[in-house]
């Protein structure tokens, strides 16, 4: 149902069903499409209520109908995760695309959130099927098992799932090294067994220095 063409256009073939996607995201389509705007992307009025707490906005359409729809992002990388009934954990601005079988909401993350500007809540997606998220160059699958915890740069983390436990520790940046830090750095620590999406390219924002 999900293919890329290139790496940054998602192909989706449809046979009756729908997908919830990025509002804005649709760039061509064949076939016949019907498109109408969510609100709020979270399950119910609890996701609604907390995205209007924590300022995430995420602005969704569900496009349903038989035939191909295209989406794309500002040229950003596009990657697909599988899900099978386990839980992904993405910021809303990462999210491109995913099935509509697939439920979102919102889940507390605290330090992190907060230190990127997002709120204290990221968007989850939970269940059986496809998503499709961005990222600022090709994203690579980091493996986190319990030998082996892994730990990030808040600025290159996307997503994670799996069983995981996140934690928030202070530490060094390159950019703590070359002079260009303005506080006290923090780094994710990710523990447990799953698996770390991060990009290439870290946002240019203040959640690598407090």
């Amino acid at each position: 149902m999900f293919r890329l063409q290139g790496t940054r256009v998602l192909a989706v073939d449809m046979t009756g069903d729908a997908v919830k996607a990025k509002n804005g995201s649709m760039v061509a389509y064949d076939g016949q499409m019907s498109f109408k705007k969510l609100t709020g992307g979270g399950e119910g009025l609890r996701g609604m209520v907390t995205r209007r707490l924590t300022g995430e906005q995420m602005a969704v359409m569900e496009v349903k109908g038989h035939g191909t729809c295209w989406f794309a992002d500002r040229a950003t990388e596009i990657n697909l995760v599988a899900l099978r009934g386990d839980k992904l954990y993405v910021e809303s601005s990462s999210l491109l695309v995913t099935d509509a079988a697939l439920r979102t909401g919102t889940a507390f993350t605290g330090l992190r959130g907060a230190s990127q500007g997002n709120g204290l809540f990221t968007t989850t997606v939970e269940g059986h099927g496809q998503a499709a998220i961005m990222s600022d160059g090709p994203a690579v699958a980091l493996r986190v098992s319990p030998q082996y915890p892994l730990t990030v740069d808040p600025g290159a983390y996307i997503a994670h799932q799996g069983n995981v436990r996140q934690s928030f520790q202070s530490g060094v940046t390159f950019r703590t090294f070359l002079g260009e830090g303005g506080g006290e750095a923090f780094q994710i620590r990710f523990e447990g067994d799953g698996l770390v999406y991060v990009q290439p390219s870290e946002r240019n924002t203040i959640a690598g220095d407090l």
